[in-house]
């Protein structure tokens, strides 16, 4: 993929000396349902991702898993930021939701990019506070928000252009902090209202407008 710099546009502004630097890195693809790290392992590169969705989950002494953030293209893991950055180890698990294609780029020309380039520099740090953001998002609506508001929001976040999420009700407990059993019998509840079908390895969205307004509801 060359050239794949000037395809990115959240990366337009970098100096040239840095575009060449990240220019010379060769961009991977990665199957969807691939563990990127687990809670423990080092940072081996900081990744920019080009497209598809990776999820960084956390998991409890108890066992139950919580979506922190997804980072999708234009967007940093403050997971790996951290990692890079302070040599601090994963305290969560990353997946990729989708296939992805993705730079990773080796913490030596990480760092001197950091140093030497306020575009690149002005990019991670920005990155770093959105994620940061998306955090506290995450804390208020499993504090705050009902449960079938957060599944309303999970559900329309994550459809194709059918209308269709090609979710399970384990994993879609896990995106909105809650047990599984609770997923399936509020997917049942939106069922009979005929807001959306239960199909077998996949949710139909039927009336879209009304989810909105439900995940809008607070």
């Amino acid at each position: 993929m060359a050239g794949w710099v000037d395809q990115t546009g959240f990366l337009a502004a970098l100096e040239a000396d840095a575009r060449q630097a990240l220019e010379a890195l060769k961009p991977v693809h990665v199957p969807s349902r691939t563990t990127l790290f687990r809670p423990g392992d080092e940072a081996q590169s900081f990744v920019v991702l080009l497209s598809g969705r990776i999820g960084v989950y956390l998991t409890g002494r108890n066992g139950r898993e919580l979506l922190l953030y997804s980072v999708t293209p234009g967007e940093t893991c403050v997971q790996t930021t951290l990692g890079v950055l302070g040599g601090a180890p994963y305290s969560g698990e990353a997946v990729t939701e989708s296939d992805v294609v993705a730079v990773m780029v080796p913490p030596a020309i990480f760092e001197r990019l950091m140093a030497s380039s306020p575009a690149f520099r002005s990019f991670v740090f920005k990155a770093f506070a959105d994620r940061l953001n998306d955090l506290m998002f995450v804390l208020e609506q499993v504090a705050f928000v009902k449960v079938e508001e957060r599944l309303a929001h999970a559900l329309l976040e994550r459809m194709d252009g059918e209308g269709i999420v090609e979710l399970t009700h384990q994993e879609l407990s896990v995106i909105i902090g809650t047990a599984r059993e609770v997923v399936s019998r509020r997917l049942e509840a939106l069922a009979s209202k005929g807001l959306i079908e239960n199909e077998r390895g996949h949710i139909r969205l039927l009336q879209i407008d009304q989810l909105r307004l439900m995940a809008a509801s607070r």
